[in-house]
């Protein structure tokens, strides 16, 4: 009969668009599901430039901020759920790998006041004795309304690390001339001893460049192995480019404009700002200058309590290609924490033919931005930003490095974070 099979046909669409979604969302973690929803940081407690890492059973916590656009209060409540080394969730119940609650109420807001801007200003901090990981790996915190967890909000990553691992670690110039001025080689080694490695795929190596997880290095075949000792040094699978220094842009005041800033259109009820068209960087020579690698923070100099006196403006960016024409075949994006690393609303600039430009408008709250400008091919399923051609790569740039240790029981559910070392390209080259 025809309606059994048309039926089974439709169940098992239904099942496939689930599996697809269900992994999209495990594949990208850091999502902002609802538009009223801005400015969300999740750092290590008291540092707006850490990532999310704690020690377990530590007394270290982390910080959860974000601002609500409705302006009206709302019960938001969080979880945590362990992952995998590739974000899938673990194939765990909640109780195996965390202590309290399952649903933690979030009752610490305040509604903004000063700001032109009306919202209402949320934060959180964990772990606590409400709620704690007790093992070390991969987690994604989900913020949701009213208690339903259907009705995510906010999905966000952080670590927690049990360090038995020791790793050495060092940036390196490649000997590869084709490279030899763009790209950094990351030399990493570890020692093993305190963990039983049976098969060397029981270990995984992953190295994030300035915190980023859409370009990371993972997966890493270690070039010697001599008992509990594993080097990593192979040049065709641990080098990245080296990029450029991050463009900035001062928002701490919407009177008194930064030099990145060409005009203000700010009202009675509204604020507008105005970047400076900017252009690629590829032939420019490469200067250092400090920068927070991609990050932003919540800052004002016309108030005392940035979180809920910070106001919010439309800011436009422009930015012109050398041939004044589109880039065939990619999207260019603005690309940073501030626009959750090229998938936020708005980080995809549209080409305006009139002004030979690519243009959009981001909805900024007061503080100091990170970003570059960074292009994708609209039809690659994994997402990977490149900015070859729109800022250029050095050598010479500084670069903060994040090396991360996995581990696989034999017969274990998950990976464990047993290692975990922070390299800096300026200070970890060989002789300084």
């Amino acid at each position: 009969m025809p309606y059994p099979n048309a039926l089974i046909r439709s169940l098992a669409v239904l099942v496939v668009c689930f599996a697809q979604l269900r992994s999209t969302a495990q594949r990208y973690p850091d999502q902002v599901f609802v538009p009223n929803i801005k400015t969300v940081k999740l750092f290590k407690y008291g540092d707006p430039f850490a990532y999310p890492i704690i020690a377990l059973n530590s007394s270290d916590r982390l910080e959860l901020h974000f601002d609500d656009l409705d302006a009206n209060i709302k019960s938001y409540y969080y979880t945590i759920e362990l992952c995998d080394a590739d974000w899938k969730p673990a194939l765990m119940s909640f109780l195996d790998y965390a202590r309290g609650f399952t649903n933690v109420r979030i009752t610490t807001y305040r509604n903004s006041s000063v700001a032109l801007t009306r919202y209402v200003h949320y934060q959180a901090s964990f772990p606590d004795r409400d709620l704690a990981p007790t093992r070390a790996g991969n987690y994604v915190l989900k913020v949701f309304l009213n208690g339903d967890s259907s009705k995510m909000i906010i999905s966000r990553r952080f670590l927690v690390v049990d360090q038995k691992i020791a790793i050495s670690a060092q940036i390196q110039q490649p000997f590869n001339p084709e490279i030899f001025r763009s790209h950094q080689l990351i030399h990493v080694a570890i020692n093993t001893p305190a963990v039983n490695v049976v098969y060397p795929n029981q270990i995984r190596v992953f190295v994030l460049q300035n915190n980023r997880w859409d370009n990371c290095l993972h997966d890493l075949t270690p070039s010697l192995m001599r008992n509990a000792y594993y080097e990593f040094n192979v040049e065709n699978q641990i080098v990245m480019p080296g990029g450029k220094e991050w463009r900035w842009l001062d928002l701490r005041s919407f009177r008194l404009l930064s030099d990145r800033v060409s005009r203000q259109e700010n009202t009675n009820t509204a604020n507008e700002l105005f970047v400076k068209q900017e252009y690629p960087r590829p032939g420019q020579r490469y200067m250092y200058f400090k920068d927070n690698n991609g990050m932003f923070i919540s800052e004002t100099s016309e108030g005392l309590n940035p979180y809920w006196q910070g106001d919010y403006a439309k800011v436009h960016f422009s930015f012109q290609p050398n041939e004044k024409l589109p880039y065939e075949g990619k999207d260019l994006s603005i690309f940073g924490e501030m626009t959750n690393y090229g998938n936020g609303d708005g980080a995809k600039l549209q080409w305006n033919e009139s002004t030979q430009s690519y243009e959009t408008i981001l909805f900024l709250k007061q503080g100091y931005y990170d970003y570059i400008y960074a292009l994708k091919d609209p039809n690659d399923p994994t997402r990977k930003f490149t900015s070859d051609i729109t800022e250029g790569d050095s050598w010479e740039t500084e670069n903060r490095y994040t090396v991360l240790i996995y581990y696989r029981e034999l017969g274990g559910r998950y990976d464990q974070l047993l290692g975990i070392a922070f390299l800096n390209s300026m200070l970890n080259r060989p002789g300084q």
